[in-house]
């Protein structure tokens, strides 16, 4: 039996190699069918409804413009085979355009001071007690103004700092009222086309470093135990502008048109402030937030209404913060002639304050000349003790002391977190500055703000250094005093204002009124300050008063609440001619704040993430160009 010659093909590969070889044939043969229809294709008329027109790129001017577009192409080398392409996005959320052709005209120059919710017209209409009526009083949806507050007309750009803190253009804040009324004094003078601030005060006649020296002498200044420090009614603020070299940050307040313009001359000067007054409802702050309040003659009557006011200080002071007074009534005995009134009336307030304030638990520490200062207590152990004997004010029931936001001042003992034994810090205990600012803070060490943790506050620090630095490649250093004044509208932690400590800027961190998470606690327990606040309403701040603003991810926040156009109006109406904005959010909502801007006058450029092209999230930067009121205001408004 022969044997089977392994070398010749077996019946089975022949097969294979016969199909193979078919399947390639009729592969060819598709290949040359799909080309022959392909040119017959294209040598059929196309219809006019799939024609589109050529850009025309090469105009007069080296660009396209809008005529262009539907222009028909020059070029007969495409004019017969261009058909319709479609760039428009199919992600299934629509971007209203329909606004992107509005323009905003400037308002009256008598708008030119203009405070939505703290209106002297408006306020008129409300109760008087209590000085409710110069509290927030917003106004309605239709009587709010569609057109842009106008610079005055001779207006120029702040000193840069540190040179700020000591002279304002006249022309900004066109009022002598304050060098007048307020001349012995040394508040503010007027030399020529400027305004001079000696650092004057009621109660520093020697000026606010020598008064700060003289409370420097009573508690630690300098230790970097007090970083963060209320002042209520604060003038033109230079209580707050002479602690900055001390490191210490303060937030001052004072109500609209007590003296005209006051909390105006602070920010133009570049230091913390806002419109504020102690009435009826709860300053915007979180519990537990300064390390120090002050009162240099504020006029405010803290022993009245049940110690209301000092109830409230309580509330937003920490665990161990001082209270300062000077003016009205501490030292009666010497300046009660000057200040016009009896020594009964005033060792009577003196006594009433020295009460309430015993009896919501302080401790006096020190009364010194034209100072008093009290020291609240580390914990509440004792104080809650004491209700044994003290009946009133007593300890609030269970209520949220951080809700700050048209809330209503308590007459009660805001409560402190629990302790083990009376040497602990209710809250926990806080680092000294600078090591404040990138410590844990007690909150999210606790747990209590949800979702956080040391990590993520780490995470968070990190990627605000990034992005700084990609901010600085953006729009220019930090540390050339361009900016002074910043504003971060969606503060979330406060990594914005960690990343710019070493520029010299300050930022008022703003934590939305309705947002998910209240975060503003961990940024005072950082060090830093801020306030909260409600974007479909306009903030309690005079016009042209931030040099820079940042909105991440506050858009997306907003869309559905309210008209996102009023909040654009509102950051125009806040942000200095040529200031600029920083926006950051997904291409559909920048597109979209990108055609409400068109119309205000402003120049932006939507950009890619820090991280590269592919990242979802996008940068708009926006500048605000240079235009004043009066009558080039009008010109330039018919011009756009």
């Amino acid at each position: 039996m022969a044997k089977e010659n392994s070398a010749s093909p077996k019946y089975h590969q022949l097969e294979a190699k016969r199909k193979r070889l078919t399947w390639i044939l009729v592969a060819c043969g598709l290949c040359v069918l799909c080309y022959v229809l392909g040119a017959w294709q294209s040598n059929t008329p196309v219809p006019q409804s799939e024609v589109y027109q050529r850009v025309g790129c090469d105009d007069a001017n080296g660009s396209g413009d809008h005529q262009s577009l539907s222009t028909p192409s020059l070029s007969s080398q495409s004019s017969d085979s261009d058909v319709t392409l479609d760039f428009e996005s199919h992600h299934g959320i629509e971007i209203d355009t329909s606004k992107a052709s509005v323009s905003f005209p400037p308002c009256d120059m008598s708008y030119s001071e203009y405070t939505p919710c703290q209106d002297p017209t408006r306020s008129k209409k409300f109760d008087r007690d209590m000085l409710k009526y110069r509290e927030r009083h917003c106004p309605a949806k239709e009587e709010q103004l569609r057109c842009l507050i106008p610079a005055p007309p001779r207006y120029k750009s702040p000193f840069k700092w540190p040179q700020s803190r000591d002279y304002a253009w006249y022309d900004n804040i066109p009022h002598k009222e304050l060098s007048i009324e307020k001349a012995v004094q040394n508040w503010i003078q007027v030399e020529g086309d400027r305004f001079r601030f000696p650092g004057g005060g009621t109660m520093f006649p020697r000026g606010a470093d020598a008064y700060i020296d003289d409370i420097s002498e009573l508690i630690p200044l300098t230790n970097g135990e007090i970083r963060t420090a209320i002042d209520t009614g604060c003038g033109v603020a230079s209580w707050g502008a002479y602690l900055l070299k001390r490191d210490i940050l303060a937030m001052s307040f004072a109500p609209r048109d007590t003296h005209e313009a006051q909390v105006q001359f602070a920010l133009e000067r570049g230091v913390p402030a806002m419109i504020g007054v102690m009435a009826s409802q709860r300053l915007p702050y979180p519990a537990r937030s300064f390390d120090m309040a002050h009162c240099s003659r504020c006029l405010i009557p803290w022993e009245k209404y049940d110690g209301l006011f000092l109830l409230e200080v309580d509330r937003v002071l920490r665990p161990g913060g001082y209270w300062i007074l000077s003016g009205p009534p501490i030292r009666w005995r010497k300046y009660w002639k000057g200040w016009e009134r009896t020594q009964e009336d005033l060792k009577q307030e003196q006594d009433a304050i020295e009460d309430v304030a015993k009896r919501q638990c302080w401790k006096k520490v020190i009364e010194k000349d034209d100072l008093a200062i009290w020291q609240k207590p580390m914990n509440h152990i004792q104080c809650i003790k004491s209700r044994q004997t003290y009946k009133t004010p007593h300890i609030c029931k269970s209520e949220n002391p951080d809700a700050a936001w048209n809330n209503n001042m308590d007459t009660c003992i805001t409560p402190l977190p629990e302790v083990s034994n009376s040497d602990e810090v209710a809250g926990g205990e806080l680092k000294k500055w600078p090591e404040r600012a990138m410590a844990v803070p007690p909150r999210i060490t606790s747990g209590s703000v949800k979702g956080v943790n040391a990590q993520k506050l780490k995470e968070d620090n990190e990627m605000w250094k990034e992005r700084v630095s990609h901010y600085e490649h953006i729009v220019g250093s930090f540390d050339q005093g361009r900016f002074r004044n910043v504003m971060d509208m969606n503060a979330y932690l406060g990594g914005f204002a960690a990343a710019l400590l070493k520029y010299p800027v300050w930022v008022m961190n703003v934590v939305p009124a309705n947002s998910n998470r209240d975060t503003l606690g961990v940024i005072y327990e950082r060090g830093f300050i801020g306030t909260y606040q409600d974007w479909c309403e306009a903030f309690s701040t005079y016009p042209r008063t931030y040099d820079l603003i940042h909105a991440g991810a506050l858009f997306s926040i907003y869309q559905d609440r309210c008209d996102i156009s009023d909040i654009l109006l509102e950051m125009d109406r806040i942000l200095r001619p040529e200031g600029t904005v920083i926006f950051r959010d997904t291409v559909d909502v920048l597109v979209k704040i990108q055609g409400i801007t068109d119309g205000m006058r402003w120049k932006s450029q939507i950009m890619d993430h820090e991280s590269g092209p592919f990242n979802p999230e996008k940068i708009l930067l926006a500048v605000k160009s240079y235009w004043t009121g009066g009558t080039s205001a009008q010109k330039q408004g018919q011009d756009s």
